[in-house]
């Protein structure tokens, strides 16, 4: 897959592998006084992620202007692996689940770029909305096609480890 620091072109993917996204990294303002990225800032780092994956899908800031539709994260869920640290450069893959007319289900990991480790893993689902009404409504058929396309080349991909997964403590003994 190709991958880029401002945009990527998915006009032409067979879809085969996850997408990738180069170029993010930990800001100052990330860290805490643990001295590692802040769990907020997890969701901030993967939401901005996402952003740059919308750009080629025509789901960006420019889409919402444009349309007055957007999408409205409903289920998020993270899993913190390994720290990452002020100045860490991070890589990011989206891989779609699922689809129907008005959502998607993906997932993205974040790997610290340059030593390769998973730091982190984020699992959303997410409704296109109306913004006027406030209300959830169909993807454009262009997005649910590009979606079902993508589908049917990820559907292929080996299901991440942390997909599905739910929350809880084992009981002892």
């Amino acid at each position: 897959m190709k991958s880029s620091q401002d945009t990527l072109d998915y006009a032409q993917q067979p879809f085969d592998a996850a997408l990738e996204l180069t170029g993010m990294v930990v800001r100052p303002e990330h860290i805490d006084a643990n001295g590692h990225m802040n769990v907020g800032y997890y969701n901030v780092i993967f939401d901005q992620a996402l952003d740059r994956f919308f750009i080629p899908f025509d789901l960006d800031w420019s889409y919402v202007q444009r349309t007055n539709l957007s999408t409205f994260v409903l289920e998020t869920h993270v899993c913190y692996l390994q720290e990452v640290v002020e100045g860490d450069a991070l890589r990011f893959t989206f891989q779609l689940l699922g689809a129907d007319t008005k959502r998607i289900h993906y997932f993205m990991n974040m790997y610290h770029a340059e030593k390769g480790y998973l730091a982190a893993t984020s699992e959303q689902i997410l409704v296109h909305v109306d913004l006027a009404t406030r209300r959830s409504c169909a993807f454009p058929a262009e997005h649910q096609r590009l979606f079902a396309a993508m589908l049917a080349g990820h559907d292929k991909l080996p299901k991440p480890p942390q997909a599905g997964k739910s929350i809880g403590m084992a009981k002892k003994g």
